[in-house]
């Protein structure tokens, strides 16, 4: 049971009256210098005036699809314009179009099937350097190098993330130690 001398949102009936526009004014410094839209350096925008716009249209062409587009359950197409500079390709590909045309953008499961299909990707670039003839260098390319000889704990010290100091040489050089050590033991394999 609530105190009837005690405003609450949830009830039926309204308990109190709430102050006036002249009570604000005077309780409140600057209360209301909004209310004339002659002092809001907004308002133009937010009068509608379609002859101002200058658009020739009622909605943009189109751009064209070169391929399907992930787009969302939620939304019936994709914006008018969208880019198509990464087409998605690969098992990275597939886990973006997965999580666009089964799950929901207000899920979670939906961000980290993208968030996995981020890690996926980085692996397969790196998978396809090796087939170039300038594979990636994952000395001075994960920043390794510059920990040691650009004072990198040093730069450090003091920071509120200073928990991440352990885990950040196991996520940046694990999965190059883990592939090096899989190479060698391929190798005494062949051998043997």
């Amino acid at each position: 049971m609530t105190d009837p001398d005690i405003p609450s949102p949830y009830v039926k009936d309204k308990r109190t009256a709430g102050e006036t526009a002249e009570q604000l004014r005077a309780r409140i410094p600057g209360w209301g210098v909004d209310l004339d839209p002659a002092d809001r350096p907004s308002y133009p925008r937010l009068d509608y005036a379609p002859e101002r716009t200058g658009a020739h249209w009622d909605f943009p062409d189109r751009q064209p699809e070169k391929w399907p587009r992930e787009r969302s359950i939620e939304h019936a197409f994709v914006t008018p314009v969208f880019g198509t500079g990464q087409p998605p390709k690969g098992l990275s590909g597939a886990l973006r179009k997965l999580s666009y045309a089964r799950v929901s953008e207000g899920r979670l499961a939906h961000w980290m099937l993208l968030v996995v299909a981020d890690r996926v990707d980085a692996v397969e670039e790196h998978l396809r350097s090796f087939a170039t003839t300038r594979p990636d260098n994952p000395v001075t390319q994960t920043g390794v190098r510059t920990e040691v000889t650009h004072g990198g704990l040093r730069s450090r010290r003091g920071r509120v993330d200073a928990r991440h100091h352990l885990l950040d040489p196991v996520i940046v050089a694990g999965p190059w130690v883990a592939a090096a050590g899989a190479v060698v033991l391929g190798l005494r394999r062949l051998v043997r």
